[in-house]
């Protein structure tokens, strides 16, 4: 929803809703509480997660990379930053994510990316 939304230049809060809205009427299960969760809170800090990652993507602007890159880096610098999910478990989906569905050259530098978010957290003004 992340991506579908960056890619329509919507809110992912008004995608994440028409989601929900379609799921309701077609009767199928609610939406995983986590998915929900993890838009709310990249869309709460996006702004502080979009700056992390231009300072620390060197030679990249963020309009500049692939939509499942920038999606995928957003959901993750959440989860490492404000979220609780163990580094290593962010940084392998986040990864393993781009692999299917991005260049060849995305697993690389998303792991990189993240690898360095991780490292510099301690002297990130988070809040």
């Amino acid at each position: 929803m992340l991506f579908a939304a960056d890619m329509r230049g919507e809110d992912p809060l008004v995608v994440l809703a028409e989601a929900q809205r379609l799921r309701s009427e077609d009767g199928d299960s609610a939406m995983n509480p986590y998915a929900e969760e993890l838009i709310q809170g990249v869309v709460e800090h996006r702004e502080r997660i979009d700056e992390i990652l231009a300072t620390y993507s060197l030679g990249w602007q963020l309009d500049r990379m692939p939509g499942v890159d920038r999606a995928a880096l957003r959901m993750a610098t959440y989860e490492v930053l404000w979220g609780g999910v163990p580094d290593g478990v962010a940084l392998d989906e986040a990864v393993e994510l781009v692999g299917e569905l991005s260049t060849d050259e995305s697993p690389a530098f998303v792991n990189g990316l993240l690898g360095r978010i991780v490292e510099m957290r301690p002297t990130m003004d988070i809040d």
